[in-house]
């Protein structure tokens, strides 16, 4: 049962002393939660593969007023256990702990019927979809557990709650994303602080939206600051033992 959170008003200070990891923060959802979670107070670490662009959000935190940021250059798409692990003692580190993480980091892979999609092709987005996101939460989990209360975040879809012809990888991707959140959620109820949950956008202005709909007119399509208030939601301590549950971010 998908629940909705759409009218959120998030205090100023709703993540003040923060620590928290953003994927896929230099474009999309990934950049407008990254500069929402510096906005209410946040030290966040930008984690994405165009340095550029993450140095144009870290730019934009720091002319905003946020608290200094963190950039880490990571792709996704051939990232090994090894990596993670090096990069969750850099974490360690630095900060001593991580109070969130927000998988935004994704690929759309090809529109294409089953019996023509590309072999290769699958194993990126199955890569940078599912099993990236799984060795990295698998790399943070202990310093998760450092924090009062830790947070989780998987971004899902629509198309990983039903399945809908030609979208192949990217929906069955989505699946098992919905499938992981829900495992781990299981896993860590009542033996720890950290709370697991995933939030389906819904139809967001973005470049993979884009892609997925090019005759569309992008004016029509909802920003990705509109849907913020469901992932400040759960990020902050105002959904403390809110888990293993399914959002979407538009009604």
């Amino acid at each position: 049962m998908s629940e909705i959170i759409t009218n959120y008003q998030a205090p100023a200070d709703l993540l003040k002393d923060k620590i928290i990891l953003v994927t896929g923060a230099g474009d999309g959802i990934g950049r407008a939660t990254a500069k929402a979670c510096a906005a209410h107070g946040a030290t966040v670490i930008l984690l994405g593969r165009t340095v550029s662009k993450l140095e144009a959000v870290y730019d934009e935190i720091e002319a905003a007023g946020g608290p200094k940021p963190a950039i880490l250059p990571v792709d996704l798409s051939d990232v090994r256990w090894e990596q993670l692990e090096y990069l969750a003692q850099g974490v360690d580190q630095e900060f001593g702990r991580l109070d969130g993480l927000v998988h935004c980091a994704g690929v759309l892979g090809q529109r294409t019927p089953i019996a023509n999609y590309h072999y290769a092709n699958w194993q990126q987005v199955m890569q940078i979809n599912v099993n990236a996101a799984f060795g990295l939460t698998k790399a943070m989990l202990p310093l998760l557990e450092e924090s009062k209360a830790g947070s989780i975040i998987f971004t899902s879809s629509s198309v990983g709650l039903k399945g809908r012809a030609y979208w192949g990888a990217y929906s069955v991707s989505k699946f098992a994303t919905e499938g992981l959140m829900q495992v781990l959620a299981d896993e860590v109820d009542g033996v720890s602080n950290i709370r697991v949950n995933s939030v389906n956008p819904g139809a967001t202005r973005t470049n993979m939206r884009a892609a997925a709909y090019p005759a569309e007119d992008p004016a029509t399509v909802t920003t990705p600051e509109d849907i913020m208030p469901t992932y400040l939601y759960l990020m902050g301590d105002d959904s403390l033992g809110v888990s293993g549950k399914q959002f979407n971010a538009q009604s």
